[in-house]
């Protein structure tokens, strides 16, 4: 039986930014802003979580749209999209990415950020959402997609203090971690246990993300076999040709 992909996004909410601030902090709020504002599109985000890059591109007038299918994350988001002026607010719309609930040509640009494909465990899942973000964008919109790929060179472990840090509050945080590798199916097995504030007050959250790795070789068949033409592959958020020891996959194709 495959991990289920979609697991884990629920507990993790809480703990969702604090983590990113620790590690990929903003560096790709930037690009996605800029490759929004180039498209001059309506743009929908795959996966769009906490808001976490939902707000910055809002914040260039582009009329936008987040899915995502976790409630606790979701309530975040729209928490944050209530601060911004009306007429900046994006829509967001509580749904699987495997069934996009949009007429078709909706979109002129799709974002699937920071890894968010990866966490589609199995190839019907993958080519479902190719299908959806195809039938929803416009003829010659543009999906871009973005990769963590080194995924698979992490080793395994079992449980050790991955992160300490304190919450936005000033509550104290620690992330136990335990990593796993089914090589045979391409998938990282991430066990984490989150701890936070002290005393009676001190609360834990268990759960477990799976994520897969495809090479850029295998996605790019996927995205032609789903009607995407690929434009460029790039190695950071500068633009940087790509290469396979590269930090960051981003793959942007046309339909």
């Amino acid at each position: 039986m495959h991990p289920d992909g979609a697991s884990g996004w629920d507990e993790y909410a809480p703990f969702y930014d604090w983590e990113n601030a620790q590690t990929l902090k903003r560096r790709d709020v930037g690009f996605w802003t800029a490759l929004a504002v180039r498209e001059r599109a309506r743009t929908l985000e795959l996966g769009c979580g906490t808001g976490r890059l939902l707000i910055p591109v809002a914040r260039t007038g582009t009329r936008l749209t987040g899915v995502d299918r976790s409630a606790p994350m979701l309530a975040q988001a729209r928490r944050r999209v209530a601060r911004l002026p009306r007429a900046r607010r994006p829509a967001i719309v509580s749904a699987d990415i495997r069934r996009l609930p949009f007429a078709p040509a909706s979109f002129g640009l799709v974002m699937a950020p920071y890894g968010m494909l990866q966490s589609l465990v199995t190839d019907r899942a993958l080519m479902h959402v190719l299908h959806e973000a195809r039938r929803v964008l416009t003829p010659g919109g543009l999906l871009g997609i973005d990769l963590v790929p080194d995924l698979p060179r992490w080793a395994e472990y079992g449980p050790r203090v991955s992160l300490r840090g304190r919450t936005a509050a000033g509550e104290p945080v620690t992330l136990v971690e335990s990593v796993k590798q089914d090589r045979r199916r391409g998938l990282t097995i991430f066990r984490e246990r989150y701890t936070a504030g002290r005393g009676r007050h001190r609360r834990t959250r268990r759960f477990t993300l799976t994520f897969r790795t495809l090479s850029i070789r295998r996605l790019r068949a996927r995205l032609e076999r789903a009607g995407f033409t690929v434009e460029a592959v790039l190695g950071d958020y500068r633009g940087a040709a790509w290469d396979e020891r590269a930090d960051v996959w981003i793959v942007l194709a046309r339909t």
